[in-house]
C-alpha cells in the first residue's frame, strides 16, 4: 500500500502589480515654433504622427484640417476622421476615438500604450502628448484585468528644455481635464 500526501495550493483569484510603468518609445523630440495653439497642435500631432507626407507641413495629408484651428480635441478628431489625400496624390484613411473626461477609461488609456500608440490629452487648457503613464494593476485568475492610473506622462511640444517633460499626477486637479485623442493612420 502506497500513502500519496498532497498539499492543497491556494491560487489567487487576483494579483496585485503596484507600480506599474508604461511608455511609448522612440518619439520624435519636436517643439513648437511658437505658443500658438496651432502651432502647439501641429507639433503634437507631428510627434505622435512623425510621417512629414501625413502630417502636419505644407502639402501634407493633414495640413487642412490643422490649420482649421480646431477649438477642441472633440472637434480635432471629427475633422481628422475619414480620407484624406497626401501631397503625391497617394491616400490615408485616418480613424479617431475621442474620450472626454466624463468617460475617460483608465483601461483604454494604458491598453492603449503598451501598443505604442500616444495620444492627444487637453489639460488646463494645454495640448499634451500622453506617452506614459504609472499605474496599478489587478489581474484575475480568468484573465481579465484592471487599471489604476496614478501618473499621467506628458510631453509638452511647447518646450524644449526641462519643461518639456512632465505629469499628471495625483496631487493635480484630474478634472481639468478636457479630453483624451487617439488616433490611427492606414496608407491605402
Amino acid at each position: 500500500m502506497v500513502t500519496v500526501s498532497a498539499f492543497a495550493q491556494d491560487v489567487p483569484s487576483t494579483w496585485f502589480l503596484p507600480n506599474q510603468e508604461v511608455s511609448v518609445a522612440n518619439l520624435p523630440v519636436l517643439t513648437a515654433p511658437s505658443a500658438e495653439p496651432s502651432a502647439v497642435l501641429a507639433t503634437a500631432l507631428e510627434t505622435i504622427l512623425p510621417d512629414r507626407d501625413v502630417c502636419c507641413g505644407k502639402d501634407s495629408g493633414l495640413e487642412d484640417a490643422v490649420l482649421s484651428a480646431p477649438s477642441s480635441l472633440k472637434e480635432l478628431g471629427a475633422k481628422l476622421q475619414g480620407r484624406h489625400v497626401l501631397g503625391d496624390g497617394l491616400s490615408i484613411v485616418v480613424r479617431t476615438w475621442y474620450f472626454p473626461k466624463s468617460s475617460l477609461d483608465p483601461n483604454l488609456t494604458i491598453t492603449t500604450l503598451m501598443n505604442q500608440q500616444p495620444m492627444l490629452l487637453k489639460w488646463n487648457s494645454h495640448i499634451y502628448v500622453l506617452y506614459g503613464a504609472t499605474y496599478d494593476e489587478t489581474r484575475s485568475y480568468n484573465g481579465g484585468g484592471q487599471f489604476v492610473i496614478h501618473k499621467l506622462w506628458l510631453l509638452d511640444p511647447r518646450y524644449s528644455d526641462r519643461r518639456r517633460e512632465t505629469e499628471l499626477n495625483a496631487t493635480d486637479d484630474w478634472t481639468k481635464i478636457q479630453g483624451i485623442l487617439a488616433l490611427s493612420v492606414v496608407r491605402k
